[in-house]
């Protein structure tokens, strides 16, 4: 099963490193860097498309818009893919004679000297006799196709594979993990080549056009087989994937092979090259979601959501505080005003002096009472009267002084 993989290419310094961290815009040159990696590995490619056709994301979903490899057949119908597709009507099937040897004309020439071409396709195969563009639910039914589906000559595939046979190229692909009690926890895992190189699955691939409209729509599937033993535990199916440069390669992208063969069939294999395979944030199972952290190991040092490294950066930022000579961190400015304002409030040099001390022991020694100054002046204190709330207010000076002449 393959319902989800990763095209996130920006920028060639992030194929350097095994964890690509480039950002998601602001490199048009991407389309033409995955046309020189394939050339480099001895792939011919005569054409490629726009960045614009393509879908640049690292959580690519079906119904986006991927790079294909192909050759550079004629995508008009032959004899036998009219015969197969049945629905279509009897005006359809015929040709006229000066448009057939010119097709013939054009195989012949393609086999000679075939050209191969990156293109833009959807991911969802639809039928070239499809009439009407088909919901969501029947697009999702034709991203994959099952290796063992091809063995016989019948059903949906039989005129794609014969002649309509394609690579989809990718950085890597998902799946998730079912993990708990009924499998309902499902941890999302990234697999890629360990070479860190691009990932080639074996496709399929057709061009529909609708009857309301003119416009031709190219699609394309996955071929799924059984997985290889380093990835039995994570699922029971795995993309097709072709290593660059093989033999394996060549067959399946030769135009001029247009029966399907068992050589054809024994080329859907599990795949026996390296492979690495981590789990990767959960983040990625929302199909709006896009970030290069997705391909990059959950627990790794370069993935900026693992919460090891949160508490590490922290740990690390009060520690350069510290060393670095003018940065004073909280703890050192409280050290600081609590030195500048000396002994605490509660410890006072008043306090803690000698002359205090004896004066506080002589007032509560027992035995020894206060002198008769101090006692009068206590009780003359104590005696004074209260005014009373609401009373009137004592005489001032003058009130005083005319009071003493009237006496």
């Amino acid at each position: 099963m393959c319902g989800r993989y990763a095209l996130g290419v920006v920028s060639p310094s992030g194929w350097l490193v095994p964890y690509p961290k480039a950002r998601l815009t602001d490199d048009p040159q991407r389309l033409a860097y995955i046309r020189q990696q394939l050339q480099e590995r001895g792939m011919q490619v005569d054409d490629a498309p726009d960045d614009e056709e393509v879908r640049e994301t690292y959580n690519f979903a079906p119904g986006n818009f991927g790079a294909i490899y192909r050759a550079d057949i004629p995508d008009h119908k032959t004899r036998t893919e009219q015969d197969t597709g049945a629905r279509q009507e009897q005006n359809e099937n015929v040709t006229e004679p000066d448009d057939q040897d010119d097709k013939k004309a054009d195989d012949t020439s393609s086999a000679a000297h075939p050209k191969y071409k990156l293109q833009s396709m959807k991911w969802g195969l639809i039928p070239f006799w499809t009439k009407r563009k088909p919901d969501y639910g029947s697009m999702m039914r034709t991203i994959n196709c099952r290796d063992d589906s091809l063995i016989e000559n019948c059903g949906m595939w039989t005129t794609m594979k014969q002649r309509k046979r394609c690579l989809v190229i990718c950085q890597g692909f998902y799946e998730w993990l079912k993990k708990g009690p009924g499998g309902k926890e499902k941890v999302p895992h990234f697999v890629r080549r360990k070479d860190g190189d691009l990932m080639c699955f074996a496709g399929l691939w057709d061009c529909v056009k609708y009857e309301d409209s003119d416009e031709k729509l190219y699609t394309y599937t996955v071929i799924t087989t059984s997985s290889n033993s380093y990835l039995t535990f994570l699922h029971d199916r795995m993309p097709v994937i072709m290593d660059y440069g093989s033999e394996e390669m060549r067959t399946w992208l030769d135009p001029s092979r247009k029966t399907w063969s068992k050589e054809l069939q024994s080329i859907l294999k599990p795949y026996e090259g390296e492979l690495e395979c981590y789990p990767v944030s959960k983040e990625v199972g929302k199909v709006g979601n896009n970030s290069p952290d997705f391909i990059i190991p959950v627990n790794s040092k370069e993935n900026k959501s693992n919460i090891a490294n949160f508490f590490a950066n922290a740990k690390a930022k009060e520690t350069s505080a510290k060393k670095e000579p003018g940065i004073k961190n909280e703890k050192d400015e409280e050290k600081d005003e609590f030195a500048a304002q000396g002994t605490k409030r509660e410890h006072t040099p008043e306090m803690a002096s000698p002359d205090n001390e004896s004066k506080k022991q002589k007032v509560h020694q027992p035995g020894v009472s206060p002198s008769p100054q101090k006692s009068k002046a206590r009780s003359a204190t104590h005696n004074k009267p209260m005014r009373k709330a609401g009373g009137s207010k004592p005489p001032d000076g003058s009130q005083r002084i005319t009071n003493f002449f009237k006496k």
